[in-house]
């Protein structure tokens, strides 16, 4: 299968991967093979990239890093409990109900992340969570999945103990709960926010760690996860400009993998990139923004060219991801289509880990039709 934008779809091609709803249901099934009106619904619904088959990427198959029934589970975990512990801060809200409604949502959450943990201690290999194939109601608890998993393998490449990770972990998942108090019409507003706009919605670190502070099941640095996920070691962050060892251990590793996952998923104001590009980023801002070693740590844990990305070489070949290599996320396995003049060739794979292969580089990824 390969990577693809909708944009330059064509119609008669085929599904490889099923585009799903974030709870499971599938709104277009592997194999279906794509009309005019299935490409204009899908730019309607906000997917850009798709999975397709075609004879040049036969074989190549994707590997989830997380099983589809425990991202379901997942996001109706976090969207039940951000919910409801939201909902159980008016002071209107009956006070022993609501304590218990609020414990047991944090034990849903440390469950689910403990599931998580066991996931990808089970089967290492590089996360590739691009969202190509999910469709979803809400950003906050998709992206709070997905920080939260990124943060999950960032915390063991850290090597912190199991009880450190399940704190980094249930951060993860809360750290953008004070945005439940922000106005969906701001926060989903296509363009650029106004300062005043801006100002309000940068309240959302302030809001939600005031109520996670409050609840007695929540440990002192979790909250912190939802009040300084925005700081920067250089000081430019919000809500109080903490510098370098001001600001948590927690924190400095969340805020690598918040902007990550932001910068690879599309927002009403910003497309997406892909997670080279991400990185990239990150780079640019290492030991300035963000802490340098979280960001060296998480260069190890991701696919930084994904399966089925198209790429071209430093010789002119081209070429699909076909397989990345864990501890090497750089240099994947490519299955080369085109030579150096740009001409179709019989598919062959190369390694661009193997000594033989140590000169040729990736200089240009995208997701390609041709």
């Amino acid at each position: 299968m390969r990577l693809v934008t909708v944009d330059r779809c064509q119609a008669g091609i085929s599904l490889a991967k099923s585009i799903s709803h974030e709870n499971g249901s599938v709104l277009l099934a592997a194999g279906t093979q794509l009309t005019e009106q299935h490409i204009a619904r899908l730019k309607k619904l906000q997917v850009f990239t798709i999975y397709i088959e075609d004879d040049d990427s036969e074989g190549i198959d994707i590997i989830d890093s997380i099983p589809e029934e425990l991202r379901v589970e997942a996001v109706h975990v976090i969207t039940e409990g951000l919910t409801t512990i939201a909902g159980l801060t008016s002071p209107h809200a009956p006070q022993i109900q609501g304590m218990m409604k609020t414990s047991r949502a944090i034990r849903s959450f440390q469950k689910i992340f403990r599931d998580i943990t066991q996931c990808l201690k089970g089967a290492p290999a590089a996360l590739q969570l691009l969202a190509s194939t999910k469709i979803h109601d809400n950003f906050v608890y998709t992206h709070s999945l997905n920080v939260s998993i990124y943060a999950c393998q960032l915390a063991i490449e850290n090597g912190l103990p199991l009880k450190k990770i399940e704190e980094v972990g249930l951060g993860a998942m809360l750290h953008d709960i004070g945005t439940m108090f922000i106005s969906p019409e701001i926060l989903n507003k296509p363009g650029e926010l106004t300062d005043r706009e801006f100002a309000y919605v940068q309240s959302h670190t302030e809001l939600g760690f005031d109520v996670l502070r409050k609840v007695h099941e929540v440990p002192l640095p979790v909250a912190h996860c939802a009040l300084q996920h925005h700081e920067r070691i250089d000081g430019t962050g919000y809500p109080r400009g903490l510098k370098a060892d001001d600001i948590h251990p927690y924190a400095k590793l969340l805020s690598v993998v918040n902007v990550f996952e932001a910068l690879t998923n599309h927002h009403p104001h910003r497309q997406a990139m892909l997670p080279h590009n991400a990185l990239e980023y990150l780079y640019a801002g290492s030991a300035t923004q963000f802490d340098k070693k979280q960001v060296q740590l998480f260069r190890k844990c991701i696919a930084i060219y994904p399966q089925g990305l198209t790429v071209m070489l430093n010789d002119g070949r081209t070429g699909i991801v076909s397989k990345y290599n864990f501890r090497s996320a750089g240099r994947p396995e490519i299955r080369i289509i085109r030579d150096e003049e740009g001409q179709k060739v019989t598919p062959y794979e190369i390694d661009l880990a193997a000594n033989e292969c140590l000169t040729v580089e990736i200089v240009k990824a995208d997701a390609l039709l041709y």
